[in-house]
This record gives C-alpha cells, sequence and structure tokens, in this order.
C-alpha cells in the first residue's frame, strides 16, 4: 500500500521541478531586472503591498559591487542587503536537518530516525526534505512579517490631491523609513514624491503594458529607460521565435504604495510597490490560447523603479523587482 504515498511524493517533487517553469508572460516576463542607481543590488524596503520585500536584481547592466555589511544586530541590517544573520541560521539548519537524515540512511536508521515522517526509499527521503524547506520558509516568513511595515488602509495610489501618508504605510518621503535614506543603504538624498508623481507612474503601468501587448518598442523607447528597452525587446524576440504572443489587457492598480525615493547625482530614482490585475493571454500564430484565460483576471505583486532627470523631467521605467 506504498503506491499512493510515492505517487504522491513524485507529484509534488514534480510541481517543485516545474515551478520555475511557469514563468508569467506579461512586461517583464516576471522577472527582476534593469537598474536602479547604486541601489540595484540592495533590496527594497518592505511596504504594505510588498511586506516581504523584492527578490534580488536577476539581470542589470549596473556592476554588482560588493555592498557594505552592517554590524549583526545594526538598525537595517536585515534590510540594506536583502540578507539577515537569521539566513544564516535557517541555512545551518535545514543543513542539520539533512545531514541527520542522510546519517539515518546511512546507518539503517531511516530518514529522522525512521520517524512517522519516512516513506521509504529515495523518494520519502526527498519528499521529507521538501516538507522541512517548506516548513522553514514558513517560520521565516512569519519572523519577518512581524517587522514588516504596517499595513494602512487599503487603495490605491493618493488620488484626492492629499500628501501621501496613511496609504503608503503611514510614512512620509524623508523620513528614517521608505521614501528616505535607508540605514545602511548606499548614500542618497530622500526625495518628496507627490500625488501627480503617483498618478504618473500608474499612467506608466498601462502604458508599458499596451506597448509590451502591441510590440510598440518606439512607444516603450518613451517611457523606459533604454536598458529596460533592449531586454524588453529580447523577451518579445524569444516570444516570437517560440511562434507565440502574449497580450495584456484591461490593467488594474489595486494598490500601490512607496518603498524609497531618493536623489542621486543628476537622477531622481523612485520605487513603487504595486498589485494590480490583468487578463494575461498567450496565443499561438492562428490565434489559439495557449497560456491564461480571456476572461479571468490574474493578480501580481511588482516593485517597479521609476527614474528621471533632477528638476522634474518625465518619468522613466528603470527596474521591474518580483516581489518575495
Amino acid at each position: 500500500m506504498r503506491w499512493p504515498a510515492l505517487l504522491l511524493a513524485g507529484l509534488m517533487a514534480a510541481a517543485v521541478a516545474l515551478a520555475p517553469m511557469l514563468a508569467d508572460a506579461r512586461a517583464g516576463s516576471g522577472s527582476s531586472m534593469g537598474s536602479r542607481g547604486s541601489r540595484t543590488w540592495s533590496a527594497p524596503p518592505s511596504t504594505s503591498t510588498a511586506p516581504y520585500g523584492g527578490q534580488p536584481m536577476q539581470r542589470s547592466m549596473t556592476p554588482n559591487a560588493p555592498q557594505p555589511s552592517p554590524g549583526f544586530g545594526a538598525p537595517g541590517s536585515a534590510g540594506a542587503s536583502g540578507f539577515a544573520p537569521r539566513s544564516s541560521f535557517a541555512s545551518g539548519l535545514l543543513g542539520g536537518l539533512i545531514g541527520a537524515g542522510i546519517g539515518g540512511l546511512l546507518f539503517g536508521h531511516g530518514f529522522m530516525g525512521g520517524g512517522g515522517l519516512g516513506f521509504g526509499g529515495l523518494i520519502g527521503f526527498l519528499l521529507q526534505i521538501f516538507l522541512i524547506v517548506m516548513a522553514v520558509r514558513f517560520l521565516l516568513r512569519l519572523i519577518r512579517g512581524r517587522g514588516a511595515v504596517p499595513a494602512g488602509p487599503a487603495g490605491m495610489f493618493a488620488r484626492d490631491g492629499a500628501p501621501p501618508g496613511g496609504g503608503f504605510g503611514g510614512m512620509m518621503p524623508g523620513s528614517a523609513a521608505p521614501g528616505g535614506a535607508m540605514p545602511g543603504a548606499p548614500a542618497g538624498a530622500p526625495l518628496a514624491i507627490g500625488p501627480e508623481d503617483y498618478q504618473a507612474f500608474e499612467r506608466l503601468l498601462g502604458a508599458v503594458q499596451a506597448a509590451w501587448t502591441s510590440q510598440d518598442l518606439t512607444t516603450m523607447q518613451r517611457i523606459a529607460t533604454p536598458e529596460m528597452v533592449s531586454m524588453f525587446a529580447e523577451q518579445l524576440a524569444e516570444q516570437s521565435s517560440r511562434g507565440v504572443r502574449n497580450s495584456v489587457t484591461d490593467v488594474r492598480l489595486q494598490k500601490g504604495d512607496l518603498a524609497e525615493a531618493w536623489r542621486e547625482g543628476s537622477r531622481e530614482y523612485a520605487t513603487v510597490a504595486m498589485r494590480f490585475s490583468m487578463v494575461d493571454v498567450t496565443v499561438d500564430a492562428s490565434g489559439r490560447v495557449v497560456d491564461g484565460n480571456p476572461n479571468e483576471h490574474v493578480t501580481a505583486t511588482e516593485l517597479w523603479t521609476f527614474m528621471r532627470a533632477v528638476g522634474g523631467g518625465q518619468w522613466l521605467l528603470s527596474a521591474i523587482q518580483q516581489a518575495r
């Protein structure tokens, strides 16, 4: 009667193996790419929209220079580099558990001493590793969630002309929290972001997805940096080589808030977390839907960084990062 357990273990292993292949097809293809100036390789701060921060940058033309490492227990030590002391603890804990399991197998006691978790054999061993990894990740999310920015009132970017605050985690740009100089982050003067800026960010969210859908790189050049345009062009070319085309329509911003904004040399940067819904469909050359549902909205949470010249020029999309 071991086959149901083996079948379950096989399905879970397959799900874990195939998960990275199920990439999103919207603009950016669900990756983290672009540049945030000297903060490119620093994790954006947490917000109420993205309480676990953003994923590390995967592709960027900005060199990955070593970031200063804050002392253990120093304020901001968990936010500047994206790694906190507890990461080492989690790695050690997981390594110790796996090592103990392998030792048990070698000495004939079974993984984890032959306890009730074991399904026997390699499949059971892999399944139990998966369960331990998920448990450790759950505990880390729970611990990190306690230190996240308190959620403000639900809603989108400020629309009523009032200074942003309550809808952005109750924090004003220029404070020691999002929008100000983060402890341990690269030097940069805090930058105040107003309602007109948030309206521009929301417009750019829709404009980028529309240009992506129509494969209009000319428009993309007016609303994104050359680096982002080149990466979009590469992704669109990959779609063409596979004989498919992605369409993102009816984009609706559900909630957005500021992670940080700063001035750096002759440029100004703002990173905002946005949760938005859309109809995301991929079709082949015959128009047959190969991915997505044209009658269903899907939701994504991403951190977009915008850049402009000092003095109030036009904002351009400079980076996209996936939320953790």
